[in-house]
């Protein structure tokens, strides 16, 4: 059966029906579609579109069907063109020919638009719920483990930190993050519903009741763009993106800190899986797989940019192509946040490695040219005394704070006993970077 069947003097070609149809990805709406069809009836009500009666009859099934869905009597499957045709088709099998008039003053364009938002709305709402608990296990890993560190640039050893202070860099990422989603909910948090096809109704609506039924802040303003405002799903899928992006970057980190040559960390047995030919490896490949899931979810938001790009309003088919990648990223997403949260929450860290890495990486030669430029030598006169300083220690397979005064005065002669003192590395965290231990 097909709800536009009408005008057609053939049937549809069989290919086409199975190109055209949608029901096998978007049928996930089908809570949001009754919900959206809920409110609908609740004003076709008020509005004298429907009587009491059949408003009721109308709830009753609709409900019936949602309950129906959830405890599996009835399955989300069939021939069918869409979610909205499921339903609606369901429900005039169910009540009769008072299931027809569901559809008065309503479009498809401007039920799938509520479907949609009412959709990303939740799963927004979600990603922000589980952003906050994953900063918060963060911070709570990184309060626990303020020991020193390499810093790195260009994936070099360049200055000590805390391992604390080097987690708490991708705190403030996701706390960024997390801003970034709450803004694009509330850009998104609006009305499309009474929009029509793309140009509103000849019936008497009130717009406000189905606001205020299904929690929108306010209503879309412009009909056209309410029915083909694609938008907000592509700032959330350029947000997932963002966030994707930090996650890899962490997951490259968890990698390459827990390769033997490095040796910092260890991820637990519960995000890590074996070889089947190699009984030594451990192989961490829960941060591999976010790594490589990044990929998809910016693929997902370059193809819906590409649908968009070259689209005349109003509705266009070529918008059903929006829905198969927010789901994926939607997907992707929650899942790649919730297991970076369990392998960072059951790290463990090898204290004794990190440090060891800092003593051999001349993390303090910055300091010793501090120290230089506060004994009065000019800054890049400093930094030229402490490149060759590194060589010498390069040559003579010494630390910087293993030299005497002796051969430190070789390179200039200011250098005086507070020298270890100042470029000792705990010292150097307590005094011009108190930062790195908060």
């Amino acid at each position: 059966m097909k709800l536009w069947g009408g005008r057609f003097r053939k049937k549809e070609n069989k290919l086409m029906e199975e190109f055209n149809k949608s029901f096998d990805f978007d049928k996930v709406l089908y809570e949001k579609d009754i919900e959206g069809s809920i409110a609908h009836v609740y004003m076709q009500k008020i509005c004298d579109l429907l009587t009491e009666e059949e408003a009721n009859l109308i709830t009753k099934g609709l409900v019936e069907i949602k309950d129906d869905i959830e405890n599996g009597k009835l399955i989300l499957e069939g021939n069918y063109e869409d979610i909205h045709s499921f339903v609606e088709i369901n429900l005039i099998e169910r009540i009769g020919e008072v299931g027809k008039k569901l559809h008065t003053a309503r479009s498809r364009n401007d039920q799938v638009a509520t479907d949609m938002r009412l959709y990303a709305k939740e799963k927004t709402q979600e990603l922000i719920s589980m952003i906050s608990s994953f900063r918060n296990t963060i911070k709570e890993v990184a309060n626990n483990n303020s020991v020193i560190m390499p810093g790195y640039t260009h994936l070099q050893r360049a200055q000590v930190v805390t391992f604390k202070h080097h987690l708490m860099a991708y705190y403030s990422m996701f706390t960024r993050d997390e801003k970034r989603l709450v803004n694009a909910l509330e850009i998104l948090d609006e009305n499309p519903l009474g929009c029509g096809a793309l140009a509103g109704t000849t019936h008497c609506i009130d717009r406000e009741i189905t606001k205020e039924k299904l929690g929108f802040k306010r209503n879309v303003e412009n009909y056209m763009d309410g029915v083909s405002d694609r938008d907000y799903l592509l700032e959330l899928m350029s947000d997932f993106s963002i966030i994707m992006m930090h996650l890899s970057r962490l997951s490259e980190e968890l990698i390459l800190w827990s390769t033997q040559e490095f040796g910092f960390v260890e991820i637990d047995d519960l995000y890590t899986t074996g070889s089947s030919i190699m009984p030594q490896k451990k192989n961490p490949d829960g941060a591999e797989l976010i790594r490589g899931k990044t990929g998809r979810v910016y693929g997902n938001l370059i193809g819906l940019f590409t649908v968009m790009k070259g689209l005349p309003l109003a509705y266009n088919k070529d918008m059903q192509e929006d829905k198969e990648g927010f789901f994926d990223s939607v997907k992707q997403i929650e899942m790649c946040v919730q297991i970076m949260e369990k392998m960072i929450g059951t790290l463990k860290i090898n204290e004794e490695r990190m440090k060891q890495s800092v003593k051999g990486g001349f993390l303090n030669a910055t300091e010793v040219a501090d120290y230089l430029v506060k004994a009065g030598i000019p800054f890049r006169n400093a930094h030229s005394i402490v490149g060759s300083i590194v060589i010498y220690c390069e040559d003579n397979k010494k630390a910087i704070e293993d030299l005497t005064l002796e051969e430190l005065g070789q390179f200039a002669d200011v250098f005086e006993e507070d020298i270890y003192d100042f470029i000792d590395y705990e010292n150097i965290l307590n005094k011009g970077t108190k930062v790195l231990l908060k």
